[in-house]
């Protein structure tokens, strides 16, 4: 580790406070830092939680190029700390960094069913699927406390209302009970982000969530349960995991996954100067040609924000990606997608007092 920010065990190797909102320079060794704790000899930065009291739950969204409209996210920051994570930005609105803060210092949403469960009794309130885990993960380490995630489930299941998961946790099995009936019913599905099968590569970019190959079994007790589980290669980060692209493709289909997809890595704000942190730290000898190819995919910039392009990425890299993955996709001989989640079942909460009908 030769940053000072930099820590064993954590995905950013810094900790840069956000410039966005013109927020105060914090010295390095001021409050800002989480507690740290001496453990086997080396200073470790301890993971905080503080409880965050939201007004509503869910979350919406009108973009043309996400295939959900609403979603919930119990958590805010993740401490997997994966070093691509879209998401870290969301820290400096916090007066927080999106690096080391992101993954170590947390907020868990305990109201999140109570929430929930208000919002769905609204006689407005028209069923469509709702999305878990589209910014932080929903089976991050703290999940296996807190019970938030499983808490929104038991809501949703009562209700008998779609939903969709997305994670990089095999943590998700614990909630079999509620999410195989329902998937029975065609109103849930599961996504298993898998992003390499390397451990020395994981260990760097997602080190505090399970292994690659942790994942994949977790995509095959879903399925043997009668779950459809999906597997999302993504990212897709060149020079360092796309040669994987392939692999992953075939594994999902040895799992008897029900779909894959993929999409190249994005560097929205603050990611970018993050990601070329790590870079440095980790992967020096490539750094430039990693982010020379990004750009090549993003318009000669660190990223591109533009709905549909965002997720895909254009120009010859970018063609030439899509390529591999179409051609491994159909060796792999998926099944045909299947009909999206129903809505049709949807009851509102009873309340306290029962429906009369």
């Amino acid at each position: 580790m030769t940053r000072p920010d930099a820590r064993p065990g954590r995905g950013a190797p810094e900790n840069r406070t956000p410039t966005r909102f013109n927020l105060p320079t914090r010295e390095t060794d001021g409050d800002w830092l989480d507690e740290r704790e001496e453990q086997d000899g080396e200073t470790r930065l301890r993971t905080t939680v503080t409880v965050e009291e939201p007004r509503t739950i869910i979350a919406r969204n009108t973009s043309p190029d996400i295939g959900f409209d609403r979603s919930i996210n119990p958590y805010r920051g993740c401490e997997h700390g994966c070093i691509y994570c879209f998401a870290r930005p969301t820290h400096a609105y916090h007066d927080l960094s999106p690096g080391l803060d992101f993954e170590s210092r947390l907020f868990a949403k305990p109201s999140a069913a109570k929430l929930l469960r208000a919002e769905l009794s609204k006689p407005n309130y028209a069923c469509r699927p709702i999305a878990l885990g589209t910014n932080t993960d929903p089976y991050q380490p703290i999940e296996g406390k807190w019970q938030i995630t499983r808490s929104v489930l038991e809501v949703l299941a009562e209700c008998r209302h779609p939903f969709t998961i997305t994670t990089k946790s095999d943590r998700v099995l614990r909630d079999l009970d509620i999410i195989a009936p329902m998937a029975a019913e065609r109103l849930a599905n599961v996504a298993i982000s898998t992003t390499s099968l390397t451990p020395e590569t994981s260990r760097t970019l997602e080190p505090r969530a399970p292994s690659g190959r942790k994942r994949l079994a977790a995509v095959k007790a879903l399925v043997e349960t009668g779950v459809p589980a999906i597997v999302a290669i993504a990212p897709v980060v060149p020079q360092v995991t796309d040669h994987e692209l392939e692999a992953i493709v075939e594994a999902a289909a040895e799992v008897g996954a029900k779909g894959v997809f993929y999409l190249p890595v994005r560097l929205p704000h603050e990611v970018a100067p993050l990601f070329r942190a790590w870079l440095d730290e980790h992967y020096p000898d490539r750094a430039d040609k990693v982010m020379h190819t990004i750009q090549a995919m993003r318009g000669g910039r660190d990223n591109d924000p533009n709905f549909f392009t965002r997720m895909q990425g254009f120009g010859p890299w970018a063609d030439l990606l899509r390529a591999r993955f179409q051609r491994a996709v159909a060796r792999a001989g998926f099944p045909p997608k299947r009909p999206p989640l129903r809505t049709d079942l949807f009851e509102p909460p009873q309340g306290a007092q029962l429906r009369l009908f």
